[in-house]
């Protein structure tokens, strides 16, 4: 029986490569932009990175473009308020605040949720939003949150599975078996899981290959 939400077929050798050449060159920080009118004109294809707090975005961000101190990780969860725009040829490379911080204040909860609907619903040229999900975990009931709003916008996601090393065997099929019963509920959900390692090195060249092949 096929499984809902199955892993990603191992790309082509073609598509790895436009893959490695989209982040073979120099990969840039552009800017961190806190309100809609700072954002970078739309004029070119976009990529965003979401998920909640520690669950390995910068981690994962530099091992896709191979830059090691790109994506800056805080200490402090839900500390960066900036929605970080990268260029890696000619794509954006998007990093959204972690989600998920309990302990932020209200008022800056409430900002960064209206900043990030905001984006998600006025951005022509997002093509996918890569939502991630630490392997060890599955999803939880905030990630169901970021996906609900994707739905709202109209925006495809695709599930990133993240620290797949730390995680093995009926452990980690428990955690894919709660992530795909969570993503049936979910109409902008895109139909493959893409499992990754930053560590290892594991899913980096299948993600590039995913990016490198969207239609403009």
């Amino acid at each position: 029986m096929q499984l809902p939400f199955p892993e990603i077929e191992t790309p082509s050798d073609e598509d790895i490569e436009a893959g490695r050449l989209l982040f073979a060159g120099e990969t840039t920080f552009l800017k961190g932009v806190v309100a809609m009118d700072g954002l970078p004109p739309a004029d070119r294809l976009e990529v965003c990175f979401a998920g909640r707090s520690n669950v390995g975005k910068s981690s994962l961000i530099n091992a896709l473009t191979g830059r090691k101190g790109l994506a800056r990780a805080s200490n402090t969860p839900g500390r960066t308020q900036e929605i970080n725009f990268f260029t890696a040829g000619d794509l954006y490379v998007v990093d959204l605040p972690g989600y998920g911080f309990a302990n932020a204040p209200v008022a800056v909860v409430a900002k960064w949720q209206a900043l990030l609907k905001n984006y998600l619903q006025g951005r022509p040229t997002l093509r996918r939003v890569f939502v991630l999900i630490d392997a060890r975990h599955g999803a939880k009931a905030v990630d169901e949150e970021i996906m609900t709003l994707l739905d709202r916008a109209a925006v495809t996601f695709q599930v990133v599975m993240t620290k797949t090393d730390k995680v093995k065997g009926d452990a980690l099929d428990a955690s894919l078996a709660a992530t795909r019963a969570a993503l049936v509920k979910h109409p902008a959900a895109y139909p493959e899981l893409i499992l990754t390692s930053s560590d290892k090195g594991d899913g980096i060249a299948s993600l590039r290959a995913v990016i490198a092949t969207l239609e403009p």
